[in-house]
């Protein structure tokens, strides 16, 4: 314990904050430990200037910077820091994962995958998932420290408070397997969702204490990042400056603009021929010069490894005729800081070989410092505290109810059902990918069994509901799954599983009512018959209390969600999988009806809205509950969604969302809103300039106001 306290407290120099957050996770033994940490701070008999919290971060970070051996600073750069005891600094693995709660360390909350996150339309929420998280993260690396001791010698994976999370590539095609980690596929949803992330991991500190992080973030994955999975590290995605700009780097940009986001991750595939970790003209050109990021650059892991390596098993893009090529364009040529991989010895070679200075390793060693140093210290005069919210009423909020004919739900706690489908009884579904582990995950057995009557037979029930849709062991990350409609993680096609509609059908023929539960981390094509059940929900991923959820749902909550992607009708309706033209792809850019339109989705009552008008950069508004439930219900809210419209109803995107905001209804009265509208999200690409820009002086500005993207689901105010 002494030997821990006394690197902690040369590494930290925080002991008051460490105190506090102690007596948060362990009261047992409090005292003890106290009393032998001041023992061992008493035994310390060298300081440097960058302990000193009183002087500025950049002061501290240049002392500890002259410090180093060039050595030392080299071993930064690689993802795994070893210990440099004469300073007092541990080992650290900037290796950590935290996509829907924290992952791959023990027992943790899981909350929502992404995607059902986004649903939520509620940005407050999420950033209250993500605060939660960032408290349990501190919790575990005290944790750590506390009782492996290895730690300090070991860069131990998954143990520290860096976290290579948000996801905020733009889900373009529901083929694509990891789109269950996104926002969805638009800009303007996934910029304020990721922000959100961004905040709440990053800055759960109590007061008003900036200068410390909770944890890092990190945006990945710059850019255009989106499949196909089975060949991702060769795949070369070709993007006009069109699309490039209007819909793959928003927001990247907005996020970085408007936060302080630590890192930014770099993708596996090439963009435009060259592949994104030694690519100049986006993370040089665009990221530090035109956006003005300042942070980390990291490599997704093992990517370097695409540029170089010769493999017969995984294609590669074998644009680098050696690891030490690869490594130069990287670290000097495209400003990457840290590698996520085991490239150290080719960036020694660049080095002496002269392709890298001493002087731009320090460029990259101050970013890396600067971060490590915010993070790893505790607060002195502030505490970072859960953040109360719960996965049951997060997950609540994201899912959507695509149908309710003749008002069958909200169901009566008496109500007999018979549950039935692959999913039904899956308790790892809900978890998703990239999950930690929960101390208990209630499936949706458990939950329907908790407030309903369960029968087994169909004869016996008053409702079937079929549990079906997809799981995470189908779409994923590079899986190993070769089965028709599937290959590797993606889909071949997005209807749902042939065996499922024979077995849907088979329930129709019962002559009960039937309730679909879409299980899913992306959209569903459904064919005629499916559709004819009496209601659907699309309920994702949704967490360890995703069976409580839908069981109040059912129930009558009605606080559903949106739509956070398009359902289409088919795979037919989609363009070809490799290409990254978004013509016909998204709301944004399709001409065709889609299934269910981006932004829908429906509540037990009804609503509409009043007196909409554009004032002073917001649109306002009033909320009327237009008709009530049939049945009890508890809780109300509705999303109110805001729209650019193109010119002429030409201009690309055809639409684009620009706002949003859940508002909460009492039942029978109305509620005011006024949704801010940023003037980053304004603008127009520009043909000449081959960049975004405001709409011109004299164009008419047109806002688009309802409950969906669709148009008849929007009142239409000109703005200007």
């Amino acid at each position: 314990m002494k030997r821990i306290a006394i690197i902690l407290a040369c590494t930290l120099c925080c002991c008051i904050g460490l105190i506090t957050i102690y007596r948060l996770i362990r009261p047992d033994n409090f005292d003890t430990k106290v009393r032998n940490l001041n023992r061992s701070i008493h035994l310390i008999t060298h300081t440097f200037p960058f302990q000193d919290t009183t002087l500025t971060i950049d002061e501290r970070v240049e002392d500890l910077l002259s410090r180093l051996t060039l050595d030392e600073k080299l071993n930064m750069m690689e993802h795994c820091n070893p210990a440099i005891p004469s300073l007092g600094l541990p080992a650290y693995n900037w290796w950590n994962e935290a996509l829907h709660g924290i992952a791959r360390n023990g027992l943790a909350t899981v909350w929502p995958m992404p995607i059902a996150l986004a649903a939520s339309f509620d940005e407050e929420l999420v950033r209250r998932v993500f605060a939660q998280t960032a408290y349990e993260a501190r919790m575990k690396y005290l944790e750590a420290l506390d009782t492996n001791s290895t730690i300090f010698s070991e860069p131990t994976t998954y143990t520290g408070l860096t976290f290579f999370t948000p996801n905020i590539n733009i889900f373009r095609d529901p083929r694509w397997g990891r789109g269950m980690e996104t926002y969805g596929e638009d800009p303007f949803l996934t910029a304020r969702m990721g922000l959100a992330c961004v905040n709440g991991l990053q800055h759960n500190y109590s007061g008003n204490d900036t200068s410390h992080l909770s944890a890092a973030a990190c945006l990945k994955h710059l850019a255009v990042h989106s499949g196909p999975e089975g060949v991702r590290h060769e795949f070369d995605a070709r993007v006009s400056p069109r699309d490039m700009w209007t819909t793959y780097l928003p927001a990247f940009e907005y996020i970085i603009k408007n936060s302080d986001v630590q890192q930014v991750m770099c993708g596996y595939n090439r963009l435009n021929g060259e592949p994104c970790c030694t690519n100049r003209e986006l993370l040089v050109d665009i990221l530090r010069n035109k956006w003005h990021f300042d942070g980390m650059m990291v490599t997704d892991c093992w990517a370097l490894n695409d540029c170089w390596e010769r493999d017969t098993v995984i294609p590669r893009h074998k644009t680098h005729a050696t690891p030490v090529q690869a490594a130069a364009d990287a670290f000097f040529g495209s400003e990457v800081d840290l590698e996520c991989g085991n490239g150290l010895d080719a960036l020694r070679t660049a080095l002496d070989s002269g392709y890298i200075s001493e002087e731009m390793i320090n460029r990259h060693v101050r970013r890396i410092l600067r971060t490590r140093l915010r993070v790893m210290e505790m607060s002195p005069t502030a505490t970072i505290k859960p953040s109360g919210v719960s996965p049951a009423d997060v997950a609540l909020s994201s899912l959507v109810l695509l149908k309710n004919h003749k008002d069958l739900l909200p169901l009566s706690r008496d109500t007999k059902i018979y549950l039935t489908g692959p999913n039904a009884t899956d308790t790892l579904m809900p978890l998703g990918n990239y999950s930690g582990t929960p101390k208990h995950t209630v499936g949706l057995q458990e939950g329907l069994e908790s407030h309903f009557t369960l029968v087994d037979s169909p004869k016996k029930a008053n409702v079937i509901v079929y549990a079906g849709g997809l799981n995470p062991e189908l779409e994923g990350e590079q899986l190993s799954v070769n089965m028709p409609g599937f290959d590797q993680g993606d889909r071949t096609l997005i209807e749902l599983p042939e065996n499922q509609r024979k077995e849907i059908i088979q329930l129709q023929r019962n002559h009960k009512p039937v309730v679909l539960l879409l299980c899913s981390g992306s959209a569903i094509a459904l064919d005629n018959q499916t559709l004819k059940c009496n209601a659907i929900m699309q309920c994702w991923y949704g967490g360890q209390d995703m069976g409580t959820a839908v069981a109040k749902a059912l129930l009558g909550n009605d606080n559903f969600g949106r739509l956070p992607v398009t359902f289409y009708k088919s795979t037919s309706q989609l363009p070809p999988y490799e290409s990254y033209d978004m013509a016909g792809r998204t709301y944004r850019y399709m001409t065709e009806e889609p299934l269910y339109p981006f932004g829908y989705g429906l509540n037990y009552a009804k609503y509409r809205l009043e007196n909409v008008l554009y004032k002073a950069g917001k649109v306002c508004g009033v909320v009327v509950m237009e008709k009530k439930p049939v049945k009890k219900t508890f809780g109300s809210s509705t999303v109110v969604e805001v729209y650019l419209k193109g010119k002429g109803g030409s201009l690309e995107p055809r639409k684009q969302l620009v706002g949003f905001k859940r508002v909460s209804v009492t039942d029978g009265v109305s509620q005011t809103f006024d949704i801010d509208i940023d003037p980053y999200w304004l603008r127009m690409f520009n043909e000449e300039t081959q960049e975004m820009a405001p709409i011109p002086a004299g164009s008419p500005i047109v806002l688009q106001v309802g409950f969906s993207s669709a148009d008849k689901d929007l009142n239409e105010i000109i703005i200007r």
